[in-house]
């Protein structure tokens, strides 16, 4: 009973901080109860020194150096009860040498034992990481924790104390995982920091010269495996397609850009039915398909392109060029001729509808969005103004175009709307 005491203290004494002033006093009543057993061994030692000199029928040897056992051995002048005596005694003494040797070692480890649980409890995080059955729970953590911490408050019995050593390894393991987690939240947040600043780069190329278009396409492919499931990204890989188009030089070039264009569009609005961006250039894609298009899929691409503009319109309700490319399309389906409406109604059931006001309606409502949007938006102003016998708003329409400065192709195609104009209207 009294070697288990002692093996239970130093089991105890190995899980106990060394930060801590109650483990300072344990080590030192552990090692003065050794101290006690090693001045009991020398007493014995010469008693059995006494024994040998008066019995002969025994004698004492070393088995090793490093080993300060006795062996005995009976002889015709000792009694059997004290050979037995002998014995377990002798059993105890070398129990008590093996101790001595522990409690050598364990004074040894204690200055890195703190090093030594913290990498033991690393490797094991790192196994439970490595089970596809581990989950993390903060919430269990920390009450685990706190409960823990309650107890020490509350003063420790006999099971508290035996339980010393997992309150150290959960309370350790609660820091080691709360560690791990701040660090995987910032590698979560890595990859949306890092779209953040490609996005922010292309919105600048989409904005500069014909190379920074193309420039802005490579990269966004160069990107897409990686942030291809993001609507952010997805709707500008459309917007690059739609610039790289009107910058190419062939007609297949166009062509090509105009279809792949228009899939990452069915992508986009199929991944993410509630981004008005996505929709928006998706139409916009649509529109430039019909330039190269059947007639049956030209009048296809008119009902998707008025479809996912009323949704960009829906979702965004303030976004003035949704309203420009609706007064666009309206104004186009108003000037479609009775075969081309026949067509229509002879694929579809229902040939596509919109009037002069129509357009009218969204290219003012771009205007009263944001004044001056464009050249070509004050164009079309002046074309429906025109149509409907409203001369003198038309000329007005004309002069604000002129008043803007030629900075786009679209600018470009403005100005020779204007010279078309200009002379219908007598000016």
């Amino acid at each position: 009973m009294f070697m288990m005491s002692v093996t239970e203290n130093i089991l105890f004494l190995q899980t106990c901080r060394m930060a801590q002033s109650d483990s300072k006093v344990l080590v030192l009543g552990a090692l003065a109860g050794v101290a006690g057993i090693s001045l009991a061994v020398v007493c014995y030692r010469e008693f059995r020194s006494r024994r040998r000199a008066s019995c002969p029928g025994f004698y004492l040897s070393r088995t090793n150096e490093h080993s300060p056992g006795l062996m005995l051995v009976d002889g015709p002048g000792l009694p059997v009860g004290q050979a037995e005596v002998l014995d377990r005694l002798e059993a105890l003494i070398q129990c008590v040498s093996e101790l001595k040797d522990e409690m050598k070692a364990l004074k040894n480890a204690l200055p890195t034992l703190q090093d030594q649980v913290r990498e033991e409890l690393r490797g094991r995080d790192e196994a439970r990481r490595a089970s596809p059955l581990h989950r993390t729970t903060p919430t269990r953590r920390k009450r685990t924790a706190g409960s823990v911490t309650a107890t020490r408050a509350g003063g420790r019995s006999s099971e508290e104390a035996e339980s010393e050593g997992g309150y150290m390894t959960a309370l350790t393991d609660s820091e080691e995982e709360e560690e791990r987690s701040d660090a995987e939240q910032r590698d979560e947040e890595q990859p949306v920091d890092r779209l953040s600043v490609l996005l922010e780069r292309i919105d600048g190329l989409h904005q500069g010269t014909e190379s920074d278009k193309r420039e802005s396409l490579n990269i966004l492919l160069e990107q897409r495996e990686e942030f291809g499931q993001n609507s952010p990204f997805l709707w500008r890989l459309i917007r690059a397609y739609c610039d790289v188009h009107d910058v190419s030089f062939t007609l297949e070039e166009k062509k090509t850009h105009a279809e792949a264009g228009k899939k990452v569009g069915e992508v986009a609005v199929s991944l993410n039915p509630t981004c008005a961006e996505s929709h928006q250039w998706y139409a916009i894609m649509c529109g430039i398909m019909a330039e190269y298009d059947t007639v049956q899929n030209k009048i296809k691409n008119g009902y998707i392109f008025k479809d996912h503009l009323d949704k960009a319109i829906e979702l965004k309700p303030q976004d003035p060029m949704s309203y420009y490319l609706l007064g666009r399309w309206c104004y186009a389906v108003a000037q479609l001729s009775w075969i081309e409406r026949k067509v229509a109604a002879t694929l579809f059931g229902e040939p596509p509808s919109a009037t002069v006001e129509d357009a009218l309606r969204n290219f003012l409502k771009v205007e009263e969005i944001q004044p001056a949007y464009s050249k070509l938006n004050y164009v079309f102003l002046a074309k429906c103004y025109k149509d409907l016998g409203q001369r003198e708003k038309a000329k007005m329409m004309c002069e604000a175009a002129c008043s803007m400065n030629a900075v786009s192709k679209e600018d470009e195609e403005a100005q020779k709307e204007l010279d078309v104009l200009f002379p219908a209207l007598g000016v």
